[in-house]
């Protein structure tokens, strides 16, 4: 079973030299001080040693041990709770959060680091602090005062923790079509009455209460997706003065066996008149609700990379031990086989592997750095600037980095051969684990649709444009030193601009075209960013040797990589390009009886 080890130099390279965390803390407001380079680097240590030591081991535990579910209640595996107190103990869950509701008040984007570690050494448990990140984010922005004051103290401070409660059996990513009932009462609560399934951390035994938001429709609502509102709806009743009362009328009627994910309790919850809270105006629910999504995306983005890393490491220790077949460039001539890594397929996964790890790391670490500046940026423009950012990035980020995470995976148990099939290895763990990634939160063919159709196309590239122009503003700056990665580069990105224009042209005749361009546009799109991430990286790697760095060998790797994405990955983006140049005839001719043997 491989044991997960925080790649701490590529953290700091990815933050220190590439993004520039310290000059970038120092311009947020309130920050410069409190998050100092010294202070960063000692949370980032200390935040490794819980993931490697006390959330790696429990991994295997979780998945087969899994939930267990009677009576309603739901026992997490052994080791899991006292990993949560452990974990709120040590403030880690209050880093990123506002002083005012108890929090620590460090920028976002570190706590993305941490949460990037969580993920990588035990994605299953991570899911239940992460999920009450996106509660405390959402009341924050759209609760009243006094929700505030009953509720986020407790959720910041880890006693609590939050849920959302979207998708009912007959409809999944429709939520237009859901039933759940919310019937005012005199009091100003209402009463919620219905059933949702696949609710990730809806019942468990790590905090004393759990606060769920709900979508429900109130008995005026207008049909479809513009009748639905946002309800806070506690596992336990909160008194006025903050103790806990009765329990709610919202219980667990089951918890669903999964192909991964075993330790995370995934709920049918069954809401029989319960006391809910209205969040945000009447029939406004998906808006606001949009902020636990966006934010879940995010952290989803993070799921896949981090994935990606983990299968890597598995990958890479194998490769360096394991002796098979003798190489066309013998490395121990003594021994009668070599180590696998001396085998240029064998390469080929691994590096295929490292390189989207160490670019998604940057990809996520970018958008983290949005998130800091569209929450606390110092004016307006820049807060807005952040945010139009994060609308083109995050179905980016969501939808490419789960989908390069289960390639990766895939290629983890390629590289172990049968030792990666069996239990033993964990391989096959990430493989089911990783697997959910591309389909919570909004699946590959939404993300694609999102950024194609309502971010794209919907602006008429004002949101593809200015990012493109930072890609070209790079290139421009770059021309003279990094030639061999800057030419693809600005291909790439011209090619991106005109691809979104025909795709628009096409799509004024045809409207199938844009559903039918959106998941290789997503993956295009996604090539395209990450060569820009491995772009900076080389430059950034450029620069160290420039300066008479001693640590030859991981800025070396750090260009041979990136020559590596370019040469190897970045050219799949033409195979995108062609298929959405091919039109949306090729998917829609076929008559459905034809699709019958």
């Amino acid at each position: 079973m491989p044991q997960y080890k925080t790649p701490l130099r590529d953290i700091r390279f990815a933050i220190n030299e590439v993004l520039d965390f310290p000059d970038h803390y120092a311009r947020l407001p309130n920050n410069s001080s409190d998050a100092s380079p010294d202070l960063v680097d000692a949370i980032i240590n200390e935040g490794a040693r819980f993931a490697e030591e006390v959330l790696s081991p429990l991994n295997a535990v979780g998945d087969r041990e899994g939930c267990r579910w009677q009576d309603g209640a739901v026992s997490t595996p052994p080791g899991f709770a006292d990993a949560y107190r452990q974990f709120v103990d040590g403030g880690w869950l209050s880093l990123a959060q506002e002083t005012s509701w108890g929090g620590q008040g460090l920028p976002p984007s570190l706590g993305t680091v941490i949460n990037e570690m969580l993920q990588s050494a035990n994605h299953a448990w991570a899911m239940y602090p992460t999920l009450s990140l996106g509660a405390i984010d959402t009341i924050a922005e759209h609760g009243t005062d006094e929700q505030k004051q009953r509720f986020l103290p407790n959720l910041v401070a880890g006693r609590w923790s939050g849920t959302m409660c979207l998708t009912e059996a007959h409809c999944g990513s429709d939520l237009g079509l859901l039933r759940t009932k919310a019937e005012p009462q005199a009091d100003g609560s209402y009463r919620i009455s219905g059933s949702k399934i696949f609710i990730s951390a809806g019942e468990h035994d790590l905090t004393e209460n759990i606060v769920h938001l709900v979508l429900a429709r109130l008995p005026d609502a207008p049909e479809g997706i513009k009748g639905i509102s946002l309800f806070l709806v506690p596992k336990f009743h909160v008194q006025a003065d903050g103790h806990l009362g009765e329990r709610n009328t919202v219980s667990c009627g089951a918890i669903e066996h999964k192909m991964g994910i075993h330790g995370n309790a995934t709920c049918v919850l069954n809401f029989d008149g319960a006391t809910g809270y209205l969040i945000g105006p009447p029939n406004k629910g998906m808006h606001c609700m949009f902020t636990f999504i966006n934010e879940s995306r995010l952290g989803v983005a993070q799921q896949g990379q981090g994935h990606t890393e983990a299968a890597f490491q598995g990958a890479l220790n194998y490769a360096r031990e394991r002796l098979q077949m003798r190489a066309p460039k013998r490395i121990r001539p003594d021994r009668p086989a070599d180590p696998i890594i001396a085998h240029p397929d064998v390469r080929r996964m691994l590096l295929t592997q490292k390189a989207l790890a160490e670019g998604g790391r940057l990809l996520n670490y970018y958008c983290a750095q949005q998130v800091d500046m569209a929450h606390r940026g110092t004016d307006a423009a820049t807060r807005e600037q952040a945010q139009q950012r994060l609308a083109l990035l995050t179905p980016i980020a969501k939808g490419f980095l789960t989908e390069a995470g289960i390639e990766a995976a895939n290629l983890g148990i390629q590289v172990l051969g049968g030792h990666g099939y069996i239990s033993e290895s964990g391989m096959e763990q990430i493989v089911r684990d990783v697997r959910i990634t591309a389909i919570y939160e909004g699946t590959s063919g939404i993300q694609g649709l999102d950024l194609l159709g309502r971010k794209v196309l919907a602006s008429e590239s004002e949101l593809l444009a200015p990012f493109a122009a930072e890609i070209e503003a790079f290139c421009d700056a770059g021309q003279s030193r990094l030639d061999e990665f800057v030419q693809p580069l600005r291909h790439q990105v011209r090619q991106w601009l005109m691809l979104s224009k025909q795709i628009g042209d096409a799509a004024r005749d045809n409207p199938d075209e844009v559903g039918a361009a959106a998941f290789d546009y997503l993956l295009y799109s996604g090539y395209t960013v990450l060569a820009w991430c491995w772009a900076r990286s080389a430059d950034a790697a450029q620069a160290a040797l420039d300066a008479g760095s001693n640590d030859i060998d991981f800025y070396q790797a750090k260009q041979q990589t990136a020559r590596f994405y370019f040469h190897r990955l970045l050219p799949r983006a033409q195979a995108h390009a062609a298929a959405i140049a091919s039109g949306a005839e090729n998917l829609m001719a076929m008559a459905e009886e034809q699709f019958a043997y």
